[in-house]
């Protein structure tokens, strides 16, 4: 089995839901530590485009989007599983929810003035304001929720979450699942990135308990690696050869076709190659890049759009 690479920074709350997924799995990796904001050369070299945190590389395959790199983890390492089978839908409804709702309503929160004056000590207000222009962006200009709306929703969903943990240790039983790992990382970031506004965790102890045994399961066995190291281990492998799941072709657009792919809400940079699977779940891309060589780009179907490409 090749390397799995991860490419993140030590603050994306995304990455860190990764990297305690790769400690719960013990599975050792390497760690590239990529720009917190655009420009991200090496990044997109691999990718094409896509710019989010974190992206797995496995040699000349590269996967984008957390909920796609928990599936390709579950199948480099089905035990312990992240989908126990009684609550596999559940879960992902969960996680998915987490990754979506809880997160946007966390970083608000997060980011009042005196969670940005910690995130950010010390460090010049170009930064600052090159940071907040970055991620407005992101959003393609869509305001960021107010922080009052932020205080209510936060408060609520932490509850929610307190709720399920009673009886027991995790939000589905015994043992933590996908939906553990997707709700605790923006939660994490206001405990450890923001404890100025971490006093909102305090009304739910059980949750805060939860947290201690999320963050004591580790990231596992890590060195780190550079991003050219990374790029010429890409270009020297050969994408692995693609499953054999049925061609689900929903847009009418053939396999062989060069198509654009992007993310149907924050972060829209696209990606654009030619077609290569388009399966349950997942659009895989062949795309060639000068420093990276001939990758395959594998994104989720949910969370993202496939076009034809404009000639």
């Amino acid at each position: 089995m090749s390397d799995l690479i991860l490419h993140h920074y030590p603050t994306s709350p995304f990455a860190e839901k990764i990297r305690l997924i790769l400690g719960y799995k013990q599975l050792a990796w390497k760690s590239v530590y990529i720009p917190m904001m655009m420009p991200k050369p090496d990044l997109t070299a691999l990718t094409g485009g896509y710019r989010r945190t974190p992206v797995l590389q496995i040699g000349a395959d590269i996967y984008c989007d957390t909920a796609l790199i928990c599936d390709v983890l579950e199948h480099q390492a089905p035990s312990p599983t992240l989908y126990p089978e009684a609550v596999k839908g559940a879960a992902r409804i969960v996680a998915q929810w987490a990754d979506g709702a809880l997160f946007t309503a966390a970083m608000a929160w997060n980011f009042q003035p005196a969670g940005v004056a910690q995130v950010f000590a010390g460090a010049p207000a170009e930064t600052i304001q090159a940071f907040v222009a970055d991620r407005a962006a992101m959003r393609s200009g869509a305001p960021r929720m107010a922080v009052g709306d932020a205080a209510g929703t936060y408060k609520s969903y932490l509850r929610r979450l307190a709720n399920m943990l009673h009886g027991q240790d995790f939000l589905f039983g015994a043992q933590p699942c996908v939906a553990d790992f997707a709700a605790y990382h923006p939660i994490w970031f206001t405990q450890e990135r923001t404890p100025a506004v971490a006093g909102i965790l305090d009304a739910t102890p059980e949750l805060k308990v939860w947290m201690e045994r999320i963050k004591a399961i580790g990231h596992g066995a890590s060195g780190p690696l550079k991003p050219q190291e990374a790029l010429q281990i890409a270009q020297a492998a050969t994408p692995a050869a693609l499953s054999n799941d049925v061609f689900q072709n929903e847009h009418g657009i053939e396999l062989g076709s060069q198509v654009v792919v992007a993310a149907d809400h924050f972060g829209l940079e696209p990606t654009e190659g030619t077609l290569v699977a388009a399966s349950r779940t997942r659009y895989s891309l062949r795309r060639t890049d000068e420093r990276a060589g001939t990758v395959h780009v594998h994104f989720p179907r949910v969370g993202f759009t496939l076009k034809k490409a404009v000639a």
